[in-house]
């Protein structure tokens, strides 16, 4: 799995992507967020309040329950606005 981090997540996790292989019982988005946020201190900080982060699975946006597999792309970013 590929996982991408913009903005101040890339600044917390301290960098800009990496290729991951969760366990099996990471299922979505949700799942992979708590993963995640086991890896490093790092990762820790840009998933301590997940309602602050945003995700898309294979550049479509995604809900926390979103599935997720093996060869996806998933990225997180921060809320956006328009303007």
């Amino acid at each position: 799995m590929r996982v991408l981090y913009f903005a101040w997540l890339r600044q917390k996790v301290g960098i800009a992507e990496e290729e991951v292989a969760p366990p099996a019982e990471v299922r979505d988005v949700a799942g992979l967020i708590r993963w995640l946020a086991a890896r490093s201190s790092g990762h820790a900080a840009a998933f301590a309040d997940p309602r602050q982060v945003r995700a898309a699975v294979n550049q479509d946006f995604a809900t926390p329950d979103q599935p997720v597999a093996a060869n996806d792309e998933v990225a997180f970013f921060p809320p956006v606005t328009g303007g």
